[in-house]
């Protein structure tokens, strides 16, 4: 029971960080385009530093929970006497969880921070250049999120 409420969890996590990059790139970015610069840069420096906070917690959850889970089948394995060699599928899934995680980390703590200090400053061009390197970043987490999607549905993974 405790296995299958963490995978909930760890697949709830997932939904909102992929789901929320879904939302940014193809509803929110196009509809603020018509906006002028101040505006729209604000209104995107607001919302991402909401979604982010969220990020942060579900990418800890989606880490924390991933690994209990191969923790907990690796341990499963070897009390039953077998040998425990993780499926080809999670390795994947856990590199690349790791790599969005960077990725994500960059985004973040780089040039999220540089967006914010420019909207501040009221410097456009250097927050609308800071806002294309995220949304850079953002393409590359989800081009990532969608590899993992289909090894998790064509893999089989559990």
């Amino acid at each position: 029971m405790l296995y299958a409420a963490l995978k909930t969890l760890h697949v709830l996590a997932i939904v909102a960080w992929v789901g929320g990059m879904f939302f940014v790139m193809l509803a929110l970015r196009p509809a603020v385009q018509s906006l002028e610069a101040p505006l729209r840069l604000t209104l995107m420096r607001d919302t991402l530093g909401r979604f982010f906070r969220m990020v942060n917690v579900a990418a800890a959850i989606t880490l924390v929970t991933g690994i209990w889970m191969i923790g907990r089948v690796a341990k499963a394995t070897v009390q039953s006497g077998a040998s425990f060699s993780m499926p080809a599928e999670w390795h994947l899934m856990t590199a690349l969880g790791i790599v969005m995680v960077l990725v994500y980390a960059v985004i973040r703590f780089r040039h999220f921070k540089a967006m914010d200090r420019a909207v501040t400053a009221q410097e456009w061009p250097a927050a609308g250049a800071a806002l294309a390197r995220i949304r850079m970043g953002v393409h590359l987490n989800a081009g990532l999120a969608l590899v993992i999607l289909v090894v998790v549905v064509w893999g089989g993974a559990t």
